[in-house]
């Protein structure tokens, strides 16, 4: 998460532009009639709305203006699908904004990077897997939860580096662009450990909750010489 004095007015309005309207899309999309109806729903997201905010609350603020914190978002994809993702991450941030602990003006900029781009990475993941309709449920858990969890916060760590470089705040040094990508691995590493063992404790336990699970394919009985075999 960044500070807004640490970003460039245009970053902090282009930012806001695009949040807005992937905000507008994600409404639209979102299965509203669905979400009413059913109380099961209604009960995941709202809890996931609560998790994430707990754990974006559970950060490290350096004085540079910079904090550090777990994104969470690649498990609440596969849990509710892209468009309630997107809202559950709003609402999590609103609740930010009303403790003070983030700022009205860097929110667009912060919704791009801790919302928009796990939501667009772990979606590209899982659709990239179901295009070839794997029977393998490890394939699903490292393929949609594990590796697309790393990539999002590589993604995140690169593109806000780039925000700050671009607002003059940061420098590229190219002498130490070794050590610092160094650390990326202490940030995607864990990261991807989370969602990582949150999808697997949810296909364990509760592999109706997640909307992206195929269960009929995953957890059917194994296919031998052309029948079901009856172990």
């Amino acid at each position: 998460m960044i500070a807004p004095e640490l970003l460039a007015p245009a970053s902090l309005m282009l930012g806001w532009a695009g949040y807005l309207l992937v905000l507008c899309y994600a409404l639209w999309r979102a299965p509203w009639l669905e979400l009413f109806s059913d109380s099961r729903r209604q009960h995941l997201l709202f809890g996931t709305v609560l998790g994430l905010f707990l754990l974006w609350l559970l950060r490290r603020d350096f004085p540079s203006g910079v904090s550090f914190h777990f994104i969470g978002m690649t498990a609440v994809v596969l849990l509710l699908d892209w468009p309630l993702a997107i809202v559950s991450g709003l609402l999590a941030q609103i609740g930010l904004l009303l403790l003070g602990r983030q700022q009205l003006a860097a929110m667009g900029v912060n919704g791009l990077l801790l919302v928009l781009l796990p939501v667009l990475v772990t979606e590209f993941c899982a659709l990239w897997v179901e295009r070839f309709q794997p029977r393998n449920l490890f394939v699903y858990i490292f393929c949609s939860g594990f590796f697309p969890a790393a990539l999002a916060a590589l993604g995140c760590c690169a593109l806000g580096w780039l925000l700050l470089w671009w607002g003059g705040v940061y420098e590229l040094p190219a002498s130490g662009l070794g050590d610092s990508a160094g650390y990326l691995w202490l940030v995607m590493f864990p990261e991807a450990f989370i969602n990582g063992t949150v999808i697997t404790a949810l296909v364990v336990f509760c592999p109706d909750w997640l909307e992206t699970f195929n269960r009929s394919r995953y957890l059917q009985a194994p296919w031998k010489d052309g029948n079901w075999s009856a172990k």
